[in-house]
């Protein structure tokens, strides 16, 4: 075996490895995604699950870094590692060689990434989100542009269609994993729900960071439910734009309306809630969407 041989085999192996990590990470972190990912073609998994484990690293660079500062550190690497001037060796990590192949296979470009890292710059404070286009404008950089640059790798970095789709997928999908998360995300001392929506409900940060809770914050999370939903029937009226490869990307979509429903049962607390799916109902859910039932 030659040197270069060599080379490409140790070059193989480790991305192998990466892809290998990327899957695991999924797996145990995002469920909901990994799922839906089993549906799309075996060829396109391995990068599907590394642009998911990538925004999962980002999503957890809070309760990864000891302060904001901290956090800032991290996010300006996952930058410099995505225009090429990060120090040492970046594929010595996993999520960053894995996705790197996926940009340069895929022909994706990089800005997008670049976007989500500084829509993630929110989750380090503990500023308030103002209003509800801010939401929306969140949702949008981070849960829409992964629906997107998945539809991206679905069709080989041919345009897929669906632009609007993917926007008003990702705000349905993201405002409802938030106000899933709530829970955790108010022992965090972070609170995601528009500061203009609390107001009117007379609701207060300290009021959700204390437990404290309430009425008000019963009607506030209603309000956002109803807003998923709007952003969910203009999606279904979009669907039809998307390229027919594209449509595994979108799958997760097909969890928000039983998920909205669970959090209308008798009993259900914002803050205490934990709002859960069979994994049997999910993987059903997922599956009757990948046919078009849904």
């Amino acid at each position: 075996m030659t040197e270069s041989e060599t080379r490409t085999g140790r070059t193989e192996g480790s991305l192998a490895f990466a892809f290998q990590h990327c899957e695991a990470l999924v797996r145990e972190g995002d469920p909901d995604r990994y799922f839906a990912t089993l549906f799309a073609p075996a060829s396109a998994r391995p990068h599907l699950f590394a642009l998911i484990a990538f925004s999962l690293t980002i999503a957890r660079v809070r309760e990864a870094a000891s302060n904001p500062m901290a956090g800032e550190i991290r996010l300006q690497w996952w930058r410099d590692a995505l225009q090429g001037e990060a120090r040492g060796d970046v594929k010595a990590n996993p999520v960053a060689a894995a996705l790197d192949d996926a940009i340069v296979a895929r022909k994706l470009g990089r800005q997008p990434f670049v976007d989500l890292i500084d829509a993630r710059v929110f989750d380090l404070y503990e500023d308030p989100m103002p209003r509800v286009n801010d939401l929306e404008g969140y949702c949008g950089e981070t849960v829409s542009a992964l629906i997107r640059l998945g539809a991206l790798v679905l069709c080989d970095g041919v345009e897929p269609g669906g632009a609007a789709a993917a926007g008003h997928a990702g705000v349905a999908y993201g405002v409802t994993g938030l106000l899933r998360a709530l829970p955790w995300h108010a022992r965090a001392g972070q609170v995601y729900l528009p500061a203009d929506i609390l107001k009117s409900y007379g609701v207060t940060r300290e009021d959700i960071v204390t437990g404290r809770g309430g009425p008000g914050l019963l009607g506030a999370t209603a309000d956002l439910r109803a807003l998923a939903r709007r952003h969910l029937k203009a999606y279904e009226a979009a669907r039809a734009t998307i390229a027919p490869a594209a449509r595994p990307a979108f799958l997760p979509v097909a969890l928000v309306e039983p998920y909205l429903a669970a959090m209308e049962r008798p009993g259900y607390d914002p803050l205490n809630t934990v709002v859960e799916m069979p994994r049997w109902r999910r993987l059903w859910r997922l599956w009757r969407a990948s046919r078009g039932a849904f």
